[in-house]
């Protein structure tokens, strides 16, 4: 790697154009030559025809040589391990690789300038570069943007000195320490073995947050919104977040909530939010839930953030939301959702105005060691991506690890992106409290069994300068510890209640949905007159505005479909959502492609041809709300983790997420399962985060068919997510207007159509928008005489325009009725059995389905039907399937194939005519 940094252009020492360029420009025009370059040329004398190559010293461009190398690479050569496991034995720095010597050091060079010590010898300025980049705390800046690196040098070079901690800050600090450490070695000894991902060798972060609070709120933080994993997450809690430690020992203790439909969690994945005071005001601080699956938090909580700021009306500089996140060093290297976070850090839709990153660098992730974990020098390389600044830090020097975090506060106040601190640190046990690390680091662990704690560094180093005395740090460290034990005593003897709090702050006068609530439908109907408004702006063309002829066309099919009183799935999709905004809420929409939609069928967004501004004719509806649409990046976990955190911060707005085709929802399986449909019974926490996923046998092959339905059914339980195969434009319309006018929230899923879309026969009246509601169920419209049906079939989706059709085409009996499911889940028991109690000569029910046997609704459905056949007194009806073979793969790649299979479902209903 070294012969590579050698090869770099500037560190060529016979390549002199460089200055003779610079020098140029100069002449030209001073003021566009960095301030350190012209500042020495301007303590040259050159003569007036002379070049600065047959002036400048080559010594000196040597010498400026050194300084570059430092700056970019001090870090290689810097005090950041605190085990000094690995010794820093580059040759890097050596100066015989500039063309220098010993002879040299105490030589004078004009280059100093660059370090604002002019004249300075050779032994001086490397005195300087050692102390502000080979220490505690050091930067990798040499990627970063002119401007961020600008800023880097001058905190290293400049201001190095003006971080400065008073005596009262120290013992503060030690304090913060102390509490840290007897919490962990209290738990420790009461509860042996017990898992808690303690946070020892890492104990500078809970310093380094407390200053984050500080600072942030001198610079105009309101509010941190924090992710993080297991490690070191109870601590967090309990001296940060100050969540209360008799309630942290009676979860040790095995106390739990006991609420309806709640389950909880282990205790290093609970969530918090208190406020802090600082000199300069309160500050909320929100620590997400979080699941095992380390970095799956990432986006969850850019997208809380995103939410707060809207709150806060911070929409334009985002200062007053902070988010910050925690990661492990290996989790950070080797997450893919780290990197899609990233990506979204600078896009319109999704930015937050930067994130503080901090890698808790144990140094080993679980059993493996870095050199097996990453092929990237550092864990934090990921961040290069975006070219972020990184700071790295040892973990024992605690002031070193503050001022860090001094630095990336600030820096994300004044730039607006994202910063990382490498946090260098160990862990003192294993994986976890009942690990053998030895089995795997045998050296590391020798290492770290004599090595003192952070505390005990700390206070050695205060008793030396004379701050604080060892005996009032250990008396202070033992108070914590004996006031853990009364805690505890009354803890045993009266624990306390614990109950969850979700409905504070914009959750306020919404409650939990129960089953009952799915029984009764809800009020979705808009009176015309109030509609009316919506569907003006969705049928007319913008003035002023060079509409493309097919979006023109399309405006003047909206037109005609409200005169002929037949509307399709798009327009009534937009005028849902315009409806929901006149309705005092407001929607955001996100994924790819989703402006125009992948099947060209929304056009929420028109494009001029000839300027490419956009025109979004639903931002007009209320001036107060938002009609918020972005084209996502090419991410699946990071946007749909991004929306949960929204929907889940902010109930006041229709949160949606369009997956490009339904399969693609498998990239974010992750946010699916262990957010989505669980964070309600595990955490107590709602959302009514909205997922349409296209899904529909078309031909279109195993990837372009299946939503893969059945994995979201076999999710279903305690009422936890709604599933929905709409068929109709108006049950459309009305399950987006049920998601915001109902008491509580819950996730929806929607396997949204393909072909549908422009089907003939999916359009519904104006009517059934203004009068009508959501309908679980939707009856047979060929049905005359209920009296004659000996064969129900039950479909949902698609599937029953291709079963009407066939039917149409041989002649419709009264023998059969076709019924479609709307919702699957929760399972429409109540609204399905009027149908089953209104055919008296009924023999069978059919369930049909698109979807291999394996696969689809079918496994779901059944017990459904059978347990409603049981309940209604109907023995003697037997239940039958129909659908595709068992299949390993969702649907065949042929076309010929796929009509072939999807006659045979036809042919096997029709039998039964």
């Amino acid at each position: 790697k070294e012969s590579n940094l050698e090869a770099q252009g500037y560190l060529n020492r016979t390549n002199m154009e460089y200055i003779d360029q610079l020098y140029e420009q100069y002449q030209n025009s001073p003021e566009n030559v960095e301030p350190q370059w012209r500042m020495f040329f301007e303590g040259m004398e050159f003569g007036q025809n002379q070049a600065p190559s047959k002036q400048l010293s080559e010594k000196e461009l040597d010498v400026y040589h050194l300084i570059r190398r430092y700056r970019d690479y001090g870090h290689l050569k810097a005090n950041i391990d605190p085990l000094e496991l690995s010794k820093n034995t580059t040759s890097m720095f050596d100066l015989n690789n500039f063309n220098l010597s010993e002879a040299d050091l105490n030589q004078r060079f004009k280059a100093g300038q660059f370090i604002n010590k002019p004249n300075a010898t050779l032994k001086e300025i490397i005195e300087f570069l050692e102390k502000a980049y080979c220490g505690t705390l050091t930067a990798q800046v040499a990627e970063c943007s002119p401007d961020v690196r600008k800023w880097f040098l001058e905190e290293f070079e400049d201001r190095a000195d003006s971080f400065v901690l008073q005596k009262e800050d120290k013992k503060r600090i030690y304090e913060q320490l102390a509490r840290t450490e007897s919490l962990e070695k209290f738990i420790h000894t009461r509860y042996v073995g017990t898992k808690r991902f303690s946070v020892e060798g890492a104990d500078s972060i809970i310093p380094m947050l407390e200053h984050m609070v500080w600072k942030g709120t001198e610079l105009s933080v309101e509010e941190i919104v924090i992710g993080m994993a297991h490690r070191g997450r109870i601590n967090v809690l309990a001296n940060f977040m100050g969540k209360a430690l008799d309630t942290i020992l009676a979860e040790f203790e095995g106390h739990s909530l006991e609420e309806k439909n709640f389950e909880g969690d282990v205790k290093y994945h609970l969530g918090y939010s208190s406020d802090k005071e600082t000199p300069n005001g309160n500050c909320h601080i929100s620590l997400a839930f979080n699941p095992s699956h380390l970095e799956a938090v990432n986006p969850v909580v850019l997208g809380m953030t995103r939410a707060k700021q809207r709150v806060r009306q911070d929409t334009e500089n985002r200062k007053k939301v902070a988010p910050v996140l925690l990661h492990g060093d290996a989790a950070f290297a080797g997450q893919g959702v780290v990197t899609e976070t990233f990506q979204l850090s600078q896009l319109k839709g999704y930015t937050v105005g930067g994130t503080v990153h901090v890698i808790l660098n144990n140094q080993v992730g679980f059993t493996t060691d870095p050199e097996d974990a990453r092929s990237t020098r550092y864990s934090s390389d990921t961040a290069k991506v975006i070219k972020a600044p990184v700071l790295m830090v040892n973990g024992d020097d605690v002031e070193a690890c503050v001022k860090a975090m001094d630095m990336a506060i600030r820096f994300r106040q004044e730039f607006g992106q994202d910063v990382v601190i490498d946090l260098i640190c160990y862990r003192r046990f294993g994986h976890n409290e009942g690990d053998e690390p030895a089995f795997t680091q045998p050296i590391m662990y020798k290492k770290i069994k004599k090595h003192p704690t952070t505390r005990n560094i700390y206070l050695q180093k205060l008793d030396n300068e004379n701050s604080l005395s060892k005996k009032e740090g250990d008396d202070f460290y033992q108070q914590k510890i004996d006031n853990l034990q009364n805690i505890l005593d009354e803890v045993r003897k009266n624990p306390p209640k614990m109950k969850v709090d979700a409905f504070g702050g914009l959750w306020k006068g919404l409650r939990r949905g129960t089953a009952e609530d799915f029984e009764a439908p809800a009020k979705t109907s808009i009176e015309q007159k109030k509609l009316q408004p919506v569907i003006d702006l969705l049928t007319s063309e913008p003035k002023d505005f060079n509409l493309n002829s097919k979006v023109k066309r399309l405006i003047g099919q909206r037109k005609k479909m409200i005169d002929e009183d037949s509307i399709d799935w798009g327009l009534a999709e937009l005028l849902s959502y315009g409806s929901v905004i006149q309705e005092g809420y407001s929607v955001r929409l996100s994924g790819q492609d989703c402006k125009r939609g992948t099947f060209t069928h929304r056009h929420a967004v028109y494009f001029d041809q000839e300027t490419n501004e956009e025109y979004t004719p639903l931002k007009h509806v209320d001036p107060d709300k938002e009609f918020c649409i972005y084209n996502s990046n090419l991410s699946e976990m990071a946007v749909l983790g991004f929306e949960y955190g929204n929907s889940s911060s902010d109930p006041t707005f229709l949160t949606i997420w369009e997956a490009q085709f339904g399969d693609f929802a498998n990239g974010a399986q992750i946010i699916i399962d262990q957010f989505i449909t669980s964070a309600e019974v595990k955490w107590g926490r709602m959302s009514g985060l909205t997922m349409l996923l296209p899904h529909g046998y078309e031909g279109q092959g195993p990837e372009h068919s299946s939503a893969r339905l059945e994995r979201f059914l076999q999710s279903c339980a305690q009422e936890n997510i709604q599933v929905c195969n709409i068929t109709t434009p108006a049950n459309l319309f009305h399950v987006f207007r049920r998601q915001m006018l109902r008491e509580f929230r819950k996730p929806l899923v929607i396997m949204s159509p393909k072909s549908l879309l422009r089907h003939p026969k999916v359009i519904s009246p104006l009517k059934d928008l203004t009068e009508g509601k959501f309908n679980e169920v939707l009856e047979d419209p060929l049905l005359n005489n209920p009296e004659k049906v000996e064969t129900l079939v039950l479909c949902s989706g698609k599937i029953y325009y291709d079963l009407e059709a066939a039917r149409e085409e041989k002649g419709s009996t009264d023998k059969l009725a076709i019924v479609r499911l709307e919702q699957l889940y929760p399972f429409p028991n109540a609204q399905l059995a009027p149908f089953i109690n209104g055919f008296g000569k009924l023999k069978r029910i059919v369930w049909c389905q698109e979807e291999p046997h394996n696969m689809g609704a079918h496994h779901y459905v059944r017990p459904h039907v059978e347990a409603l056949i049981d309940n209604l007194g109907l023995k003697k009806i037997e239940y039958k399937s129909i659908s595709r073979k068992d299949s390993a793969s969702p649907a065949t790649g042929s076309g010929y194939r796929h009509k072939q299979e999807q006659q045979e479902i036809i042919d096997q209903v029709l039998k039964y005519l």
